[in-house]
């Protein structure tokens, strides 16, 4: 069976597109390789077993070239970065998941698709999901507002008494919340495949990852997470810093894992018409996983906690994975590891700490990271 993984040069496209060979499917790649994730080209590590197209997703001649004769698509090519380019967002995102039922609708023969399983994010949630400490009451709040981030107030109270509120686990079914264009772009992207896979009886999935990590994940653009925030800074005999007060829980899930999930929700009639979070099944906070990278650099830093906070950050995302678990699916890296395996990568590669100052810059200078008010 033939398979178009787009985006399958980068991070969880390429661990997909080796477990999808491992196992005896004909692969095909379609990656724009995309400056600011890719600036040194075509990584080394895509496999001669998969044929490669470079291309834009959301352009049309390109993306009909890599449909044809497939059997199955992984739509995994994305715009993803904290700067304000919104319009972005939806043209790569959201715009190319609309064009790729437009081509398979009009030819159905020569775009033979069975399945689609998209690339979503635990980001169509939003803040996710509380609980009044005092009543009880559960309730879905909205993005903090920048005045309360410039206090240094950081966490959820109930909205009818005030009361502390604890964050739950965020199921499937809290999805409606995206305050992000990336999170709007993916909410759009489930819309679309569910009213049109329906329509037009093309099976669909979509997969909702939450902190994805590993080896060959891109330490070029600030968007790439925590571990690469932290490693390049422990790399330039830097301490760690910690966004907020720290205390943010966070759920962190390896490559690996998710590639498995990737496949087993393509190959499981089970799965279709349905969404998954994708997590690692633990909570753990930020400032918890600098020591802990600290500990595996051998490293006598500790993190710092200077009172900055990142516009779109959520303050609690941890998954219920319970759905990706009936269908067999169980994470099975744990965080340490995970950490360990980066660092390894990361020794790897060279010319990083330039990526580290340039990002930080980046971001200051359009005010996506800001400091509280003292």
């Amino acid at each position: 069976m033939k398979v178009l993984v787009t985006g399958g040069a980068g991070f969880i496209g390429s661990h997909t597109v080796d477990l999808l060979l491992e196992k005896g499917y004909e692969v095909r790649i379609l990656d724009s390789l995309q400056p600011r994730v890719h600036p040194r080209g075509k990584p080394d590590y895509i496999p001669a077993a998969a044929e490669f197209i470079q291309g834009d997703v959301a352009n049309r001649a390109d993306l009909a070239r890599s449909l044809e004769g497939m059997d199955f698509v992984f739509h995994l090519a994305a715009y993803q970065d904290y700067l304000p380019d919104f319009s972005q967002f939806i043209h790569t995102n959201t715009e190319s998941s609309a064009l790729m039922f437009e081509l398979i609708v009009a030819d159905p023969k020569r775009y033979p698709v069975q399945k689609i399983v998209f690339a979503s994010s635990q980001a169509v949630s939003g803040e996710g999901k509380y609980r009044c400490g005092s009543e009880g009451t559960v309730f879905y709040p909205g993005p903090r507002p920048l005045e309360q981030l410039r206090r240094g107030d950081w966490e959820f109270t109930c909205p009818l008494c005030g009361a502390p509120a604890e964050p739950q686990l965020i199921d499937e079914a809290t999805c409606n919340h995206p305050h992000t264009a990336y999170g709007i772009s993916k909410y759009a992207i489930e819309l679309l495949a569910f009213n049109l896979g329906r329509r037009y009886d093309i099976a669909t999935a979509a997969m909702r990852y939450t902190y994805v990590q590993g080896p060959r994940n891109s330490f070029y653009n600030a968007y790439s997470g925590i571990a690469r925030r932290f490693a390049l800074r422990l790399r330039a005999g830097l301490p760690p810093i910690c966004y907020e007060d720290g205390r943010q829980l966070r759920d962190y899930v390896n490559v690996s894992d998710v590639a498995r999930a990737n496949v087993m929700v393509l190959e499981s009639p089970a799965a279709d018409g349905l969404t998954f979070n994708v997590g690692g099944g633990r909570a753990i906070t930020v400032v918890d996983f600098a020591h802990l990278m600290l500990q595996a650099c051998g490293s006598s830093l500790e993190p710092q906690v200077p009172g900055e906070f990142r516009l779109g950050d959520t303050r609690h995302t941890v998954s219920d994975i319970s759905r990706m678990r009936a269908l067999g699916w169980e994470p099975t890296v744990p965080v340490e590891e995970n950490v360990r395996q980066y660092l390894a990568w990361l020794d790897t590669q060279s010319g990083t700490e330039e990526y580290l100052f340039e990002a930080e810059r980046i971001m200051a200078e359009q005010g996506v990271v800001q400091s509280v008010a003292r």
